[in-house]
């Protein structure tokens, strides 16, 4: 008796989703919503179209878009009818899976919720330090850094010689002239001489292919393009490839690891803490 019950509600359950996407889609064409595509028992209604395409797009964009979104929308209930179709009841049950996500879920929430109300993000400058001394090993390099000055410049350029005395120099005034003369000859001037630059990030400013190497930064870099513009670098400090970067390239990095350290103390003590609270409650009990 029990098992024909289980089977007759599993079979209203069916029918009663069946009837009310039937009914559901029966009160979009009623109130005039145009059918836009079909698959099988399926149907995309423009409204539902609507919801999901951003506004201010020209006609063209807009059937991109559209095309792209009813055959992805037409695959994945495709898919779905298919393995609706192919897999075995037990294949189709994926209340387990369900349960253990939900579960994650909520533990995840409510460690991020602990965590934000208890954690400190202030951290002191000599913690940071600290750190950067006592594992250097964790900053190693993996291509040269470097603080530069660069210009690109017309070879014909009349102040080209000038320019480039001025970059070079370490007179505050020179480097305001250099940066006023750059204005009206050079096509750029860049003055990276505080800040740390990786030689990647220093080849796409240069407008060099490849990264150099520190040999090759040490004395400066200078080519001439194919269309007739020096490219030139005057290198203010590097450090190679192999060293320990700076501390203040890497301190950034260092809160991050510092402030993710703090939290994974917070995670940790919380199911630690938890777990003695239940014990000495007698809710948690190991026979």
């Amino acid at each position: 008796m029990k098992k024909w019950l289980v089977i007759g509600i599993l079979a209203v359950t069916t029918l009663s989703c069946q009837w009310v996407r039937k009914l559901s889609d029966g009160a979009s064409e009623l109130l005039g919503d145009e059918v836009i595509a079909r698959v099988g028992e399926h149907k995309l209604f423009r409204s539902e179209l609507e919801k999901v395409l951003p506004g201010g797009l020209d006609e063209q964009d807009s059937l991109s878009l559209t095309r792209e979104y009813i055959h992805r929308w037409a695959g994945d209930l495709l898919l779905l009818d298919m393995a609706d179709q192919q897999l075995s009841k037990a294949e189709k049950d994926v209340s387990k899976e369900l349960e253990e996500y939900r579960r994650s879920l909520l533990k995840y929430r409510y460690e991020q919720h602990y965590v934000s109300e208890r954690l400190d993000t202030a951290i002191r400058e000599e913690e940071m330090k600290a750190y950067y001394d006592a594992h250097p090993e964790k900053f190693l390099l993996t291509r040269p850094l470097v603080k530069c000055r660069i210009l690109i410049i017309p070879s014909s350029a009349k102040s080209v010689k000038t320019l480039r005395r001025l970059m070079a120099s370490d007179d505050g005034e020179d480097l305001v002239e250099a940066d006023s003369l750059s204005r009206m000859t050079a096509i750029r001037y860049l003055d990276a001489s505080d800040t740390w630059m990786d030689a990647l990030a220093f080849a796409e400013e240069l407008g060099m292919d490849t990264p150099p190497t520190a040999s090759q930064l040490k004395g400066g870099i200078e080519f001439t393009d194919e269309a007739g513009h020096l490219h030139f670098a005057h290198i203010v400090e590097l450090v190679k490839d192999g060293k320990p970067a700076p501390y203040e390239y890497v301190a950034g990095r260092i809160r991050d690891i510092l402030l993710n350290s703090r939290k994974h103390g917070l995670t940790s003590g919380l199911e630690r803490d938890l777990l003695e609270r239940a014990r000495s409650n007698g809710s948690f009990v190991v026979y």
